[in-house]
């Protein structure tokens, strides 16, 4: 059925929009953008106090499916997705089999066809993520893939990364990268420091990070490829970024509500549901990241939502698996932390949420531009709820901010001018 929303705060970050209004949409797109906007025979949304923004791009998730379907399913997964006001994501390609290859990019999205939510599978860089043989990335694309990445498998062979690189700039699509040297970080649980010695475990160095990142740079400097700097967590990480941008390199980045919400003190308060690679670092590293979001260092804010069973995170700190949930959390949080606290207008949060990371990945998402898909949130960004893992649509609870009093509510999720999600 067609839909009429009336009387919304209308904010779209590409056009700069920022005004009370109706929409209406029909057959899937937006139809009209203006005041008293009437409608026969539409089903009517009274969205006054509400604000209506782009349906979310969350460039990194993983949605476990196929191999891991205990952790998460694309079915499960988009309905977590679609609670949080996420419209269109990126699933990363660490499943089993990995989505080396055009048949299971086809598989996840056959799977993801009925939720609403548009799933767009990353290919791998190389065959079984193993960093030894680069997979068909004219196919991959031909299939829709938006990006490739080998992700939570850092590619450590700088030769087959430079080619990989000259391939993907040729074919006009991004690399992300996971950027973590193997050696330095090993499985290690936590950042290495303070926490790290109280714990008596060995920790994994933020030069481990920025290390790979200055290599990624200098490669996207020397190739003119484009590189995405994933989940972003130190200072000098953002520095390294900076300076590059200021030279013209096409270098773009992401991170995620933990790194400017949560420090490596929060693994002492909470043990497994704080690991998380790269893992939560110092006070100042979260006050550069915010800094690099502030300054529009920083391009996307993402979830890397990473689901993981209840018997996997009661294990040792030193054994359990690295991740937390986020699709149903990001946007409360980061509106709670970025928006509530002054740091940025409503509109930059948008941005950072679905004009930027479809931009930067090419995608015809993230507006309400007239005769586009009609894919938007409606939330009352001042609504107070207290974040209950119980209630959430993922099959994974592994969140270190269970509990937590956050600003900022989704009433609505539309996708395709079809509502795929209603609070209550």
């Amino acid at each position: 059925m067609d839909l009429l929303i009336k009387g919304s705060r209308v904010i779209d970050p590409a056009s700069g929009l920022d005004e009370v209004s109706d929409i209406l949409i029909e057959d899937g797109i937006f139809k009209k953008l203006g005041r008293n906007l009437t409608a026969e025979g539409v089903q009517t949304i009274n969205a006054s106090g509400l604000v209506a923004a782009p349906g979310l791009v969350d460039m990194h998730v993983h949605l476990r499916e196929p191999g891991f379907e205990a952790k998460e399913t694309v079915a499960t997964g988009c309905a977590a997705a679609a609670r949080g006001g996420v419209t269109t994501l990126v699933a990363m390609p660490n499943t089993r089999p990995v989505t080396d290859c055009v048949d299971i990019v086809r598989l996840v999205r056959e799977k993801a066809a009925s939720t609403g939510v548009s799933v767009l599978p990353a290919g791998a860089v190389t065959l079984g993520q193993k960093g030894e043989q680069l997979t068909d990335f004219a196919a991959l694309k031909a299939a829709g893939v938006p990006a490739l990445t080998d992700d939570g498998v850092p590619i450590q062979n700088l030769a087959l990364l430079r080619q990989a690189l000259i391939r993907a700039k040729e074919l006009g699509i991004p690399l992300l990268d996971h950027c973590e040297d193997r050696d330095m970080v090993q499985n290690y649980a936590v950042n290495e420091g303070e926490i790290s010695k109280k714990l008596g475990l060995p920790g994994r160095p933020a030069i481990a990070e920025e290390l790979q990142i200055m290599r990624d740079v200098m490669l996207a400097e020397e190739t003119g490829a484009h590189i995405h700097i994933c989940h972003i967590s130190t200072g000098n990480g953002v520095d390294i970024v900076r300076q590059a941008k200021a030279r013209g390199v096409r270098v773009t980045c992401e991170t995620c509500p933990q790194y400017f919400t949560l420090t490596e003190d929060e693994v002492l308060r909470q043990g497994t549901m704080a690991r998380v690679n790269p893992p939560l670092r110092t006070q100042a590293d979260v006050k550069a990241i915010r800094a690099g979001l502030a300054d529009g260092t920083i391009d996307a804010i993402v979830t890397d939502h990473a689901p993981h069973t209840e018997e996997e995170k009661a294990r040792p700190l030193s054994e359990a698996p690295s991740g937390m949930v986020g699709l149903e959390t990001s946007l409360a949080l980061a509106l709670t932390e970025l928006y509530h606290s002054g740091l940025l207008s409503l509109k930059r949060v948008l941005a950072l949420m679905s004009a930027s990371p479809a931009s930067l990945l090419g995608l015809d998402k993230g507006t309400l531009t007239i005769g586009r898909s009609a894919d938007l949130v409606l939330f009352r960004p001042d609504k107070e709820w207290i974040i209950d893992k119980t209630k959430f649509s993922s099959k994974g609870r592994n969140t270190p901010f269970h509990g937590r009093t956050v600003r900022g509510k989704v009433q609505y999720t539309i996708a395709q001018g079809t509502i795929i999600y209603q609070e209550g």
